[in-house]
């Protein structure tokens, strides 16, 4: 289940703001970090199976004091559904992989030496 936790870090400057974002995103399970807040100083942590106290507490070995704030629940959002389900047209271009999968009589002019 993905949580969102709100922890409040004393951190007063650039230097200390990258080091508590990347000891956050060094955890197993950390998706995402931002920082909140008027003074940025909170981070938010969003993550699946991330235990908020035990990152709280490294967070606190680490950098300084450390307050978690709030932990919810991040609830899914339903995916939009395909361009073919929905009745639009797909793209009318077709992709070719690869360098050499290219129509030769059509992009002759692409290439310095004749296939």
């Amino acid at each position: 289940m993905k949580q969102k936790m709100v922890i409040r870090v004393h951190m007063t400057c650039d230097k200390c703001r990258s080091k508590a974002m990347g000891l956050v995103a060094s955890i197993y399970g950390v998706e995402r970090v931002e920082i909140q807040g008027d003074d940025r100083d909170q981070l938010a942590v969003v993550g699946d199976g991330v235990d908020a106290a035990n990152l709280t507490a490294c967070l606190r070995k680490k950098i300084g004091n450390a307050d978690l704030l709030t932990v919810e629940a991040v609830v899914a959002e339903p995916k939009p559904k395909p361009a073919s389900e929905t009745g639009e047209a797909s793209c009318p271009q077709q992709w070719y992989p690869g360098y050499y999968s290219w129509p030769a009589g059509t992009y002759s002019h692409c290439y310095p030496y004749s296939m």
